[in-house]
């Protein structure tokens, strides 16, 4: 399990130093000093012989921005996704050769996201003969993330490729930020399809290639494929406050998200909805709070959101109240908070 850090009261969201392979190499091609990059945000150098340890992905993300600035190649995120393998994904990448399709195994990605990154959101959805998967970060404090959304998609493009085969390729792959200077990395690996300023981050792809039979499946004996569940962490979206979740963050934005039509979804009466929820210490409150707040990180984060919409979507009757409960639980106006997401420490 990850080590846990606490700033101001608060559990910031871990990532595995693996999500870093071949960060030493990408630096050092581009005449920058790794070293220098990762004490400015306070990560150990040392540190990179240990993949599976856990720091917070925050200090991840700033120094992946870092170094784009200091080198000058605004694709640096992307091209360290070049040296990933599916190895990073540490145990999971075991359980993955076991999956019968490219469902399959996204769907196990997904389920078991917290077991290699605690920042990262994965999503699939389907419509009209489409498939994409989206993802964004929710890391609990101001933090520029054009480079670590780049890593993770590339990162999600070239498991992708294992499990199906290397002449896949996306319809397109998608990016909230502005267009840098050079997209010429974004074209070779993505085949040209790249959009960005985009409603999401992600790949989009035919909803047939969900289909598609893992090339990597039989890797494994089954038992040792049995073992490596075992080694994991239990899934998300398996208790009732995981499904809770998922409800609310669905019901948010129609105004209709109290807890007796959160219940009523569920199956269940309002008092046996808070049983559940108190047995993992949590109440309805706690658990809408939670929800809103990883919902504003993600709205703060991409700017085609306005404050107001925003207000919307959390389900505030009136922006004056979202502001209130954004700083009662960043510390920080809304718009100060999205301000701050450009700031890092000098190289």
């Amino acid at each position: 399990m990850p080590q846990r850090d606490i700033t101001e009261g608060c559990l910031r969201p871990s990532i595995r130093y693996a999500t870093l392979s071949g960060y030493l190499q990408l630096a050092q091609s581009f005449d920058i000093d790794p070293e220098a990059q990762m004490l400015a945000v306070d990560l150990d150098p040392a540190d990179l012989a240990t993949p599976d340890k856990w720091v917070p992905a925050v200090r991840v993300a700033r120094l992946l921005e870092l170094s784009a600035r200091a080198c000058g190649h605004t694709d640096f995120g992307l091209r360290l996704a070049e040296y990933r393998r599916l190895s990073t994904l540490g145990p999971l990448s075991l359980a993955l050769r076991g999956e019968s399709t490219l469902r399959d195994a996204l769907s196990l990605l997904i389920r078991y996201e917290h077991t290699y990154n605690e920042a990262i959101r994965i999503r699939l959805v389907e419509a009209e003969g489409l498939a994409s998967v989206r993802l964004w970060f929710e890391m609990g404090e101001p933090a520029p993330s054009a480079q670590a959304e780049e890593l993770a998609v590339g990162a999600l493009h070239g498991i992708v490729r294992e499990v199906v085969g290397s002449r896949w390729q996306p319809l397109a792959a998608c990016f909230t930020h502005d267009a840098p200077d050079n997209v010429d990395t974004h074209h070779r690996l993505f085949g040209g399809r790249v959009h960005f300023g985009h409603d999401f981050t992600g790949l989009v792809f035919y909803a047939k290639d969900l289909g598609a039979a893992n090339i990597l499946a039989g890797a494994e004996p089954v038992s040792h494929h049995d073992e490596m569940f075992d080694s994991l962490a239990a899934p998300r979206g398996v208790t009732t406050t995981d499904r809770v979740r998922d409800l609310v963050e669905v019901l948010l934005p129609t105004g209709r998200c109290g807890a007796e039509e959160v219940a009523h979804s569920l199956g269940m009466d309002r008092r046996t909805l808070h049983r559940h929820l108190a047995a993992t210490g949590q109440t309805f409150t706690s658990t809408v709070d939670l929800v809103r707040a990883g919902l504003a990180e993600r709205y703060l984060s991409n700017k085609r959101y306005r404050l107001t919409e925003i207000s919307d979507l959390l389900g505030f009757a009136a922006p004056s109240a979202f502001t209130r409960w954004f700083r009662r639980r960043f510390g920080d106006s809304p718009s100060k908070w999205r301000a701050r997401r450009t700031e890092l420490p000098a190289g």
